[in-house]
């Protein structure tokens, strides 16, 4: 997608174009409230933490917060305007038809991380950001940097994230034998 298509600059903008039937096209900058904004993510959103090897790491492993939205593309000014909403985050094309909203860096993390402790969640999805949340203040204390931080932040994201469990497991085992072979 290239910046010159105007649809596309107003979908940047986070901007929706009105066709009704008794008004000529009208632009209006797309405002998000707070509520809106829990309870979209409530239905949509996802606080995921990832673990993957990484030699040169001091432990061998990077652990990877993210906190995404997917949506179809005739719905990405949605994402846009949650950019424009936290300041923070990239939208980019995710599979087929789909555009994600991702916020993976620690002080953009902090920013979503701050409205969701001041505007929390309804659903389940709470206690995941809860777990992600704990996960967030382990790394910024440097728990991540060593083996039984580490462990203990992998067990926390096996009882939040069910897409990468195996993936996860593996992990954990690895760490317990290195942690037990001392």
């Amino acid at each position: 997608m290239g910046l010159g298509n105007p649809q596309e600059t107003c979908l940047k903008a986070g901007i929706l174009r009105d066709y009704t039937p008794t008004s000529s096209l009208k632009v209006v900058a797309m405002e998000l409230s707070p509520d809106w904004v829990v309870g979209f993510t409530d239905g949509e959103g996802c606080f995921f933490v990832g673990i993957n090897r990484n030699p040169s790491t001091s432990v061998g492993y990077q652990v990877l917060p993210e906190f995404v939205i997917v949506q179809h593309k005739r719905d990405i000014q949605v994402l846009y305007a949650l950019k424009r909403f936290f300041r923070c985050g990239v939208v980019r094309p995710n599979h087929d038809d789909r555009y994600a909203y991702r916020v993976r860096d620690l002080q953009g993390l902090r920013k979503v991380r701050d409205f969701f402790l001041k505007h929390p969640l309804k659903t389940k999805k709470r206690i995941d950001f809860l777990r992600f949340n704990r996960i967030l203040t382990m790394m910024e204390r440097g728990d991540h940097l060593k083996l039984d931080g580490l462990l203990e932040i992998v067990q926390i994201a096996l009882r939040m994230n069910t897409g990468n469990r195996p993936q996860l497991e593996q992990v954990a085992a690895e760490i317990k034998q290195r942690l037990q072979a001392g």
